[in-house]
């Protein structure tokens, strides 16, 4: 049995994204497991079946060979014109449907139309992930105008979240992208942003602490949140789902 099949039936079985790290340490918990009940076997005065040798060579697997691994499967879909390939997240790696065949993925939810987002708030969500964690008036002293609605706009969406207050006077809110923002974009990181380099480290204009508002920041604090518990007087924003 080969380490890239093995590979293969945990990202299928898996709903969540594995990385290469937990990968090969389930790969050696198997190995483990085996040796252990091979052994019981023994102590019982059972006759034990021997150990596979590729079973016995799994042992000492380690991420980059389950990363290689991970690059021989997709040599393998691409060369066979599979509908699917591995991608890289954040959180690890997930099987993803290619992108020609997405129209035909897009008619199994036919009552789910993809949102598209406005100008100004593409422009609020390309500033909070180039420069995270980022308070409002930052933000706001780069586009020039109130970004209430944007950022509300954006966590409602999931695709932005509060990350702390920042140590400044009245300590305000800092904003930073989620998870969600990642998986809709296909990045692993901020890195994989387009000039990121640059634009996470040029000077941005000063902003007043003065211009942010409290009692904003604690309305966009609360919808962050989310419910409280029953009683608790609240006003809930309904959270929707961005579909690319």
């Amino acid at each position: 049995m080969q380490l890239s099949s093995i590979v293969e039936s945990l990202l299928i079985a898996s709903q969540a994204p594995l990385s290469c790290e937990e990968m090969a340490r389930l790969v050696r918990s198997r190995v483990i497991e085996a040796e252990e009940i091979h052994q019981r076997d023994i102590e019982d005065g059972k006759a034990p079946v021997a150990l596979e040798p590729w079973l016995v060579a799994l042992g000492t697997t380690t991420p980059e060979a389950v990363l290689e691994a991970i690059f021989q499967l997709n040599r393998a879909y691409e060369e066979n014109g599979r509908a699917f390939t591995l991608l890289e997240r954040p959180k690890g790696w997930k099987i993803y449907t290619r992108l020609p065949f997405a129209d035909f993925v897009k008619q199994l939810f036919p009552g789910r139309k993809p949102e598209r987002m406005s100008g100004p708030a593409m422009e609020t969500l390309a500033i909070i992930a180039y420069r995270q964690p980022v308070t409002k008036a930052a933000i706001e002293a780069v586009r020039g105008v109130s970004c209430d609605g944007m950022i509300q706009k954006l966590l409602d969406r999931d695709l932005i979240r509060i990350g702390g207050r920042a140590e400044l006077p009245g300590r305000p809110l800092l904003y930073e992208t989620t998870d969600l923002f990642f998986d809709h974009f296909g990045i692993r990181s901020i890195d994989d942003l387009p000039n990121a380099s640059e634009l996470r480290h040029k000077p941005l204009p000063s902003a007043s602490p003065a211009e942010t508002s409290y009692d904003t920041e604690q309305q966009l604090a609360l919808s962050a949140v989310g419910p409280p518990a029953a009683g608790a007087e609240h006003a809930s924003s309904s959270t929707n789902d961005l579909q690319s």
